[in-house]
């Protein structure tokens, strides 16, 4: 059994992410979330398939009949009926990932059974909406907000800001908001295009002196995260420090990154973020992202690496097994070393799959 960090209390969880749906969901004995009718429902919520003026009566019906059961059979004869081809394409898909869902019985098993069997046919935005719901699992009962921000890199893309030595990883669909409407919405679009001045809306990294504010707002993902992992402090007459970040979200991303493997692959690992990485045995890597997982192949092989691309690169960690035997015979009892880094317009887009697809196990789960 998993022994769970001090960072995760065993009181009540705090309500957040309400957008993930979890409390509509049931646990099974192993603790994996079962699907419920309420929560499927909330899919016809979404703008994908919520009903529009233009709406054709069968669309209309088809919306109505599975918000009072969403676990109906829904026939071809059904879709093709759907003036609107979009509408068509779009609840194709879900009911394609429902029925798949449903199959696999749990959230987790089907979130691993996409990447075992194939994502054909799912969209990413179902992918994600699966990781946040097993990400909240993992995090119930979490009161510590730094892990919390640190678990939406799972299933949130995210903009690194490098500058002034800081590194910063702010949620890009807010980012990419507030650079457009100065975070007023379709209101603030209007006025940018009116060139009107816009009150900029300053984003704060989350630290001690904030939590609160990140358990109370409504859109949490406002929140920055640094990824810094030292801290330097000039004292002025040539003394300068060099101290250990203790409130890194590199570290809370590793916490977060243990639990994530020990729910789903039931295997304890021990995760934690290094600067660098000086091993001549170094046997085994996996890439959080699809840069570094080029990146450490490259460097693995020998290779020469680009001084640009280097600098990418946000973050290295050593994962270790708390039991070796768990392991391949050819690596056991040796480190698994993790990449983390962005691309070269800065975006960092987590791939938490990596990490139960590529870990070298004794035994496929």
């Amino acid at each position: 059994m998993t022994q769970v960090p001090s960072s995760f209390a065993e009181a009540d969880a705090l309500d957040f992410w309400p957008s993930s749906g979890f409390t509509l969901l049931q646990r099974d004995a192993r603790g994996w979330m079962v699907p419920t009718d309420a929560w499927l429902a909330r899919f016809l919520a979404r703008p994908e398939l919520a009903l529009v003026p233009e709406s054709c009566a069968a669309e209309a019906a088809l919306h109505q009949a599975l918000q009072q059961a969403p676990r109906a059979m829904v026939d071809e004869g059904q879709i093709k009926a759907l003036a609107d081809e979009d509408a068509r394409a779009n609840y194709r898909l879900f009911l394609g990932f429902r029925d798949r869902l449903l199959q696999a019985g749990t959230l987790e098993a089907c979130y691993l059974g996409l990447f075992r069997q194939g994502v054909t046919n799912t969209p990413p935005l179902f992918i994600d909406i699966l990781a946040q719901a097993i990400v909240r699992n993992v995090l119930d009962g979490c009161r510590e907000a730094l892990l919390a921000r640190a678990g939406e890199l799972l299933f949130r893309t995210q903009r690194i800001s490098t500058e002034g030595g800081q590194a910063l990883a702010g949620d890009r669909e807010v980012l990419d908001m507030l650079n457009q409407t100065g975070g007023f919405g379709d209101l603030g679009r209007l006025l940018a295009q009116a060139q009107a001045p816009l009150r900029s809306m300053k984003l704060e990294v989350l630290g001690a002196d904030n939590e609160t504010d990140y358990w109370a707002a409504d859109d949490r993902h406002r929140h920055l995260l640094d990824l810094r992992h030292e801290l330097h402090q000039d004292l002025g007459h040539g003394i300068h420090f060099k101290l250990k970040n203790a409130r890194s979200g590199l570290q809370a991303l590793a916490l977060v990154l243990q639990r994530w493997v020990a729910h789903l692959l039931g295997v304890e690992v021990h995760i934690e973020p290094l600067a660098s990485v000086d091993d001549t045995q170094w046997r085994w890597h996996v890439g959080l992202d699809v840069q570094s997982t080029a990146l450490l192949n490259d460097l693995y092989l020998g290779m020469d690496v680009e001084p640009a691309r280097m600098q990418r690169l946000i973050s290295l960690f050593r994962l270790q097994f708390a039991n070796p035997q768990e392991m391949r015979a050819d690596v056991a009892g040796k480190p698994v070393y993790l990449g983390l880094a962005m691309n070269e317009e800065q975006v960092l887009r987590l791939k938490p799959q990596n990490l139960l697809l590529n870990l070298p196990l004794t035994r496929e789960v």
